[in-house]
């Protein structure tokens, strides 16, 4: 009996009453409901909090994690899931941007490269390879210092070095339809090569440009925070989880361990959220899987 079955049984009775949950389509787009709502939920709380919320506040400072203060307190008692919560949203919002952009210049670079022949196909593949060349968080490094670090930086460096797989995936996916019968059909009937890709090609490559977008969201989240711990992202005045897990390296040697675990571990959490929500978006899309 499969694991979606419920089984009930009334006693003293040779009767027994099945009910099926739901087929593989509904429990994903259940799945995916509730990884965007918890995203949601994330980002309106993290913009709602004020400034005055996690002020310094020595009476309640370095307190454990409690119900009055569930991740606990840091050096100067700021509430520590107030200064998580903020700190997520922002990374969210980065990220959002962050993957926004790469996605449109793979979009672009990798349909240029299907549709633009032997020269267009040639630049872009040496722009993938350069750019997959050079490890990507000295990339992000670089370019972050050379716009002067800052949100403007880490938003730059994250759209120039994340658009590489993506676009490798739109060129492969371009090419396969392009020689596709009801594009062939579609160019002998007279149709513009816009009209052609408006309505042949890009809705059938929307699915896994939109799979790449999410799963990309995560990569972005944490390169953001691995650049701001180093010191090349977000100011030490923004409540960033870089910024948060830079330091607490200071006090851990003083056994307040609740500083860098409850951040962290929220911070892979939102990664695991956005996993859970790229693989389940890719299996509605995937008709082997959609009506298991």
């Amino acid at each position: 009996m499969s694991s979606n079955t419920i089984v009930w049984s009334e006693p003293n009775k040779n009767k027994r009453f099945t009910f099926r949950f739901a087929n593989r389509r509904k429990k994903t787009r259940f799945y995916i409901a509730v990884c965007a709502l918890l995203i949601i939920t994330i980002l309106i709380a993290g913009n709602l909090i004020s400034e005055s919320a996690i002020q310094v506040n020595f009476v309640d400072k370095n307190l454990q994690p409690s119900f009055n203060h569930i991740y606990g307190t840091d050096w100067f008692g700021r509430d520590m899931f107030l200064r998580t919560m903020k700190g997520l949203s922002l990374s969210i919002i980065i990220g959002a941007l962050s993957t926004a952009g790469s996605g449109i210049l793979a979009l672009f670079m990798g349909t240029a490269a299907a549709i633009g022949g032997k020269k267009a196909d040639a630049i872009v593949n040496w722009l993938i390879d350069v750019v997959m060349g050079v490890p990507m968080l000295i990339f992000l490094i670089l370019i972050s210092f050379i716009l002067g670090k800052g949100p403007q930086g880490i938003i730059v460096g994250m759209i120039l070095t994340h658009w590489t797989y993506l676009a490798r995936v739109v060129r492969a996916e371009v090419l396969q339809l392009k020689t596709s019968q009801y594009v062939i059909a579609s160019q002998s009937l007279g149709k513009s090569n816009g009209y052609i890709m408006l309505h042949h090609i890009l809705p059938h490559v929307y699915p896994q440009f939109l799979v790449g977008l999410i799963l990309m969201f995560p990569h972005t989240i944490l390169h953001e925070a691995s650049l701001t711990f180093l010191g090349f992202g977000l100011s030490p005045h923004q409540p960033g989880i870089g910024v948060i897990l830079s330091e607490s390296l200071n006090y851990l040697s003083t056994g307040q361990w609740w500083i860098a675990l409850m951040p962290g571990v929220s911070l892979l959490a939102i990664v695991r959220l956005f996993d859970l929500l790229g693989e389940n978006v890719q299996a509605l899309y995937n008709p082997y899987k959609a009506h298991e």
